[in-house]
């Protein structure tokens, strides 16, 4: 069963969504706690945790391989039961971070590898954990659309080689649409990370075409007389 994640960092959101038993988790990234008016990004983040025991996810900042080790340990003390350590699959130089994902790995801290792309760079992950400590994948499927490639095969081919991996899950991230969810249950993908907005639209599934088409043809009077058009 795929499960739903919200990706947010406004802890009003947090709060309300927390509620939801549809939203069994939460992910975070430097630009969301940006966004939320956050200024001190440790202090903010330990916020949130006071309003969840879902899993959530923070991600490291640094870009090097030493102090990206430092921020993902002390991320993971925070709270040992609920919060992965993200860290992005390449550095902003190019470099793969597989000694930062082995070492934290070994540290038995739980993980969140992100800005995945494609089956190549989850089988180099896969080859630097174990099969023990849990480790999240997030392929991001969404920018992959919007750069004109199609992100499915890249899923179907990243389940397949973490299948022996009873400890990793394969995530779709940068959700654009509510049908992704529809997809992301095809494919027996274990996480769908989703914004609150299409959340809302996923807890609506179910109208018929009938009501569609009313709810869009009155949308569309509603406006014209909002705005007292005449021809």
């Amino acid at each position: 069963m795929t499960q739903i994640f919200c990706d947010i960092a406004d802890i009003k959101l947090i709060k309300k969504f927390n509620k939801k038993k549809i939203v069994k988790g939460f992910t975070t990234n430097p630009s969301l706690i940006r966004k939320a008016g956050a200024k001190n990004y440790q202090d903010y983040c330990k916020k949130i945790i006071k309003f969840t025991k879902k899993p959530i996810s923070f991600e490291v900042f640094a870009d090097n391989k030493i102090e990206m080790i430092k921020q993902g340990i002390k991320i993971s003390k925070w709270s040992n039961s609920n919060v992965y350590v993200k860290v992005p699959v390449l550095n902003s130089k190019g470099y793969f971070m597989g000694s930062v994902i082995k070492s934290l790995n070994k540290k038995k801290i739980k993980l969140n590898i992100t800005a995945v792309y494609n089956s190549k760079q989850v089988e180099k992950i896969l080859q630097n954990i174990n099969k023990k400590t849990s480790v999240i994948i997030s392929i991001f499927a969404g920018r992959m659309a919007d750069a004109g490639k199609d992100p499915l095969p890249e899923f179907k081919k990243s389940l397949k080689l973490a299948k022996s991996f009873k400890n990793v899950k394969i995530l779709w991230a940068s959700t654009r649409e509510a049908y992704n969810y529809i997809q992301a249950k095809e494919l027996n993908c274990h996480i769908i990370t989703v914004p609150p907005k299409i959340i809302e639209q996923i807890e609506k599934f179910g109208k018929s075409y009938k009501n569609l088409t009313l709810d869009t043809v009155k949308g569309f009077l509603r406006d014209s007389n909002k705005s007292k058009f005449s021809i």
